[in-house]
């Protein structure tokens, strides 16, 4: 409720309207009951055809008000709902951006799609029937609970003693519903979980003949839901027959004490009509709260899910607008972003442990590079390479140690300004659904088209976009309609349309033949000449020109120099070059 209440707080004049709506369908529900009482024991018994016109222009004024109000009451509600998880939904999504790799990591990519999707939507549901019902509830309740009071005080007993039993019923349902909640959207993240990595990786699953096992992973996430899903079902449907059982029961025998009293001229007929109609507004009502009361727990588990991720510190803090009041600051461009003009890079003994991890991925590094220079990083899989470089743009922080920018701590920096001033491309090259020229333009929003072309052409996929019908081709879901090659040039203009002053490369050649790596580094040297670059590579040929290698093997530093330098001295970089190189490349080397 704490969560819903934050939200509502921004549209405070659509909330009165709906609270003014309420008023307006409660009077109608309780007005006409008692005006055709009247007309029945005055008008009817009485044969005063006036006082019945009059009456029936009164019930038709008042069926009109309530016909506005019924309106006014859906609109308000669906406007309210719908307005409400919009901006839940915002703020969940913006949230996630200022996560780091570690808060990715804690919640999964799964869980944070149903908690923006699947549990937004389930408070959507409970906000539409609470503002429908919450306000209306009570006000009806109260007042057909007066209204029989007032029609008869001993008929009104046998009501007080039935709403007791139901409260009680209520509140041991939503007790058993919460915990089925709760592992009912656990189980969707699990289908959701599996269902992504099918997609994803239905190539692998097909080649290696694994659909049997994948149906039969999916039928048993699909199977957890679908029992948890039954259970509550099962919950709600034996809860509302119970609920007219015992409506029927207290109208029997409000049918068998009226006849007494009617007999004995201590109740009228039209008493009598009115008060079996305020009896079902008072059982309805109470119905429609008990529904509310029942849907809380299951919206409960949705609001503490989604709240956990809104109220997560992000471990390195960013500059987009943590917000819940509607404000526009986490709409920021990274354009708008100011640029760290860096000159020198130093990494002074850094070791660093991953979040959930035991043991050091690198441990006492030390290095340092300058505008202009190239220093490249090998090693064997797994010997931290693509770690120590993702400590750059702060996709985690070190453990110890400290890396300085310029001869500033890199801790003390705005990550925003930071990352403005880098040009990532990444190991496993990512595109965006949209055109070529969208998807280089990402690295610097206003490019113009020839500075996109020029980015193309030093990267060498200018051809490849021609012949697939220029820059305005479509990229399609997952970038099928391009090669691993392809991806890969793409991603390197992104990064070259935005002319940094750091180039980190990260494995990013690795899907080129060695002819295209070659003319691609040619190039990528004059038009990174005044910049930082960083290369992680497996392949000797791609880094045998830097200014300075680094050689890691199990996250320590056991090599730094040239290519010739490191061949004389450093044994575990000569081994990977004689296994790479031949003896002419070694010789010209």
């Amino acid at each position: 409720m704490k969560l819903i209440l934050n939200y509502l707080k921004n549209y405070k004049k659509i909330f009165l309207l709906n609270v003014i709506s309420v008023f307006g369908f409660a009077l109608v529900e309780l007005g006409i009951p008692t005006i055709v009482a009247r007309m029945i024991d005055r008008g009817i018994s009485g044969r005063d055809a006036a006082y019945i016109w009059k009456m029936g222009g009164v019930i038709l004024v008042i069926s009109l008000v309530g016909v506005a109000g019924t309106i006014l009451l859906g609109y308000c509600c669906a406007y309210l709902s719908t307005s409400v998880v919009r901006d839940l939904r915002n703020d969940i999504f913006r949230k996630t951006q200022t996560f780091s790799h570690s808060e990715f990591n804690r919640f999964g990519t799964s869980s944070l799609i149903t908690r923006t999707n699947n549990d937004a939507f389930q408070i959507q549901m409970f906000m539409n029937i609470l503002l429908r019902t919450a306000l209306m509830t009570p006000v009806m309740i109260v007042s057909s609970i007066v209204l029989v009071l007032k029609a008869s005080l001993r008929l009104s007993m046998v009501i007080l003693a039935t709403i007791p039993l139901i409260i009680l019923g209520v509140i041991i349902v939503a007790k058993i519903s919460e915990s089925i909640s709760e592992n009912q959207q656990n189980s969707l993240e699990w289908i959701n979980r599996i269902s992504r990595e099918n997609l994803s990786g239905i190539r692998v699953i097909r080649a290696f003949t694994n659909d049997n096992y994948e149906k039969k992973r999916f039928d048993e996430a699909n199977l957890s839901y679908m029992k948890f899903s039954k259970r509550l079902f099962k919950l709600m449907s034996v809860t509302q027959p119970v609920f007219f059982l015992l409506m029927n029961l207290a109208g029997m025998l409000i049918y068998w004490i009226s006849s007494i009293l009617i007999n004995q001229n201590s109740l009228q007929v039209g008493q009598l009509v009115a008060f079996m109609d305020y009896l079902f507004h008072v059982m309805f009502s109470i119905m429609l709260f008990c529904l509310v009361f029942m849907m809380y727990p299951k919206a409960q588990v949705s609001a503490r899910r989604i709240t956990k991720v809104l109220k997560t510190t992000p471990s390195i803090p960013t500059q987009i607008t943590e917000h819940g009041e509607g404000t526009e600051g986490g709409n920021r461009d990274s354009g708008d972003l100011n640029k760290i003009d860096i000159k020198e890079i130093r990494f002074e003994h850094v070791t660093f442990v991953y979040p959930d991890g035991e043991e050091a991925v690198l441990k006492d590094v030390s290095f340092a590079v300058n505008r202009g220079e190239t220093i490249a990083f090998i090693g064997s899989t797994g010997s931290g390479k693509s770690t120590l470089i993702n400590l750059v743009p702060r996709a985690y922080d070190v453990t110890e140690g400290s890396i300085l920018i310029n001869g500033e701590d890199i801790r003390k920096l705005p990550a925003q300004e930071l990352r403005q001033s880098i040009g990532f491309i990444p190991q496993k090259a990512m595109l965006f659904g949209g055109t070529i020229a969208e998807n280089i333009r990402y690295g610097k929003k206003d490019a113009s088209m020839e500075e996109v072309a020029h980015a193309a052409k030093v990267a060498h996929a200018y051809d490849f976009i021609m012949e697939k019908g220029g820059f305005e081709e479509l990229i399609t879901e997952n970038a099928t309609n391009v090669s691993g090659g392809q991806r890969q040039r793409l991603s390197i203009a992104r990064a070259l349309v935005r002319r940094p002053d750091v180039y980190i490369f990260d494995d990013s050649f690795s899907a080129l033949d060695f002819k295209t790596d070659a003319k691609l580094r040619g190039e990528l040297k004059k038009e990174t000449k005044e910049a930082i670059v960083m290369i992680v590579a497996q392949r000797i040929s791609s880094i045998v020109d830097a200014d300075r290698i680094v050689v890691l093997n199990e996250g320590s530093v056991v090599g730094i120099g040239t290519h010739q330098e490191l061949m004389k001295g450093c044994q575990i970089y000569r081994e990977i070059a004689l296994s790479q190189l031949s003896e002419e490349e070694l010789a010209n080397a």
